[in-house]
């Protein structure tokens, strides 16, 4: 009884300090906005400066900034735009652009950037900008524009990587990572910082990626360093797999690069991130990031991967889809 007093006492307390400081605030705002509205016109741009070093103070890019540039002619019909300048170390400054409705998700994922780029340039290895341009849209429409996709993008598409075209093995120019207006409400903070690292990872790889190469490899090895090291279970990482797993179906073959669309892109890219996770394990990672940089050298073909299989695991495309099917066999809980 006498602790539910002193509970209740402190409460009050409490209560009554809140009240006290509620009306101080209350007073002070009041009087704040009283003092605005009755400044004279030369402190106005005072006040104004005042704010905007307030805002530099937080990292806002500079106006001037190049990257700014290229995507404010297709941000600025949608409303004011905000951005973030995330510091890299000795690279570039990475840049989270949007508007002031998504500035949330803004600042969650300008504070995931540094660490999702020293965890990619430790799977990749350090042959990258270390640096991304990082736009979230406020409609369909702009995130059809920004993707450059010519019509809206289907609504399960939470985020996507594009760059303008380019001679491989040259460095890519218009590079960036855009996620879509609900990208943020539609995933936990967790899910956010994964889709960054997926697309992260594409931006990395993309000068020695061409277009064609087979999606499981392209698609796996994104899945694979977005999850590496961050202590996903098997089944929360690919929970269709799993099922099925457990239902006593295995995939008969890798996947292919059809099924990374539609009804069966969630299997898709389940079973290409098993594919990347079965080679790290049974191989290591060094030889995965090998495999990658020689598939998707070009346009592959069944031939085409069992010949650079040979060349980087020593065994044939049957034996290593065999391999595969065996390890996922092992993975059911």
């Amino acid at each position: 009884m006498e602790r539910w007093r002193r509970a209740r006492g402190w409460c009050m307390a409490k209560g009554r300090c809140q009240f006290v400081l509620t009306l101080a605030m209350v007073t002070l705002l009041t009087g704040l906005c009283c003092a605005l509205a009755m400044a004279p016109k030369w402190a106005l741009p005072k006040i104004r400066a005042a704010q905007e070093a307030s805002t530099e103070s937080l990292g806002q890019a500079p106006a001037d900034d190049p990257r700014l540039a290229a995507v404010r002619r297709t941000l600025e019909p949608f409303g004011p735009i905000e951005s973030i300048r995330v510091p890299g170390g000795d690279a570039t400054p990475s840049l989270v652009v949007g508007h002031p409705g998504h500035r949330a998700d803004l600042e969650v994922l300008a504070r995931e950037l540094p660490a999702a780029t020293a965890a990619i340039t430790d799977l990749w290895g350090p042959n990258w900008a270390q640096s991304a341009l990082v736009v979230v849209a406020a409609t369909p429409s702009e995130f059809a524009a920004l993707v450059r996709a010519g019509a809206e993008m289907p609504g399960e598409v939470a985020a996507a990587s594009v760059s303008d075209p380019f001679v491989r093995g040259s460095q890519p120019t218009g590079q960036r990572v855009v996620f879509s207006p609900d990208a943020g409400r539609r995933l936990s903070p967790d899910g956010l910082r994964t889709l960054l690292r997926h697309e992260l990872t594409h931006i990395a790889a993309r000068a020695e990626t061409a277009d064609g190469a087979p999606q499981w490899m392209l698609e796996g090895f994104a899945e694979y360093a977005a999850h590496r090291g961050r202590g996903h279970p098997f089944a929360e990482i690919a929970p269709t797999v799993n099922a099925a797993l457990h239902a006593g179906t295995l995939p008969s073959d890798l996947p292919q690069d059809t099924a990374f669309a539609g009804a069966s892109a969630v299997a898709a890219y389940e079973e290409a991130w098993t594919v990347c996770a079965f080679v790290a394990e049974k191989y290591d990672e060094t030889r995965l990031v090998e495999l990658y940089r020689r598939l998707a050298e070009q346009r592959q073909d069944a031939a085409s991967e069992d010949r650079v299989l040979r060349e980087v695991l020593g065994i044939g495309r049957a034996e290593f889809v065999s391999d595969w099917r065996s390890w996922l066999s092992a993975q059911v809980v």
